[in-house]
């Protein structure tokens, strides 16, 4: 997966998409009208994140400090996988 953005831009939910902690479902999905979309717990430490307020470098040390690795590659993939599925919409430098 090729990296989009650089850590300065900021991710946020793309329009028409909900993130949300379902109880059914026991996670975190992502609703759109169309349908949901489970999110497994790194899907949804990311997504939560992606506040339209946190640099992208912000989320992966966030992340990092959370779980004492090195996410970088992680967080830059998922992230590139989102908004190739248009989950994911970008503010500032591409």
């Amino acid at each position: 997966m090729r990296e989009l953005h650089d850590d300065s831009a900021v991710p946020a939910i793309a329009a028409h998409y909900r993130l949300q902690f379902e109880p059914a479902q026991n996670a975190h999905v992502l609703l759109f009208p169309e349908g949901m979309i489970k999110l497994n717990g790194s899907g949804a430490e990311i997504l939560t994140r992606c506040d339209g307020r946190a640099t992208q470098g912000e989320i992966i040390e966030t992340l990092r400090q959370r779980f004492a690795a090195d996410v970088g590659a992680d967080v830059r993939a998922f992230l590139g996988m989102a908004t190739e599925k248009g989950w994911v919409r970008w503010l500032g430098p591409p």
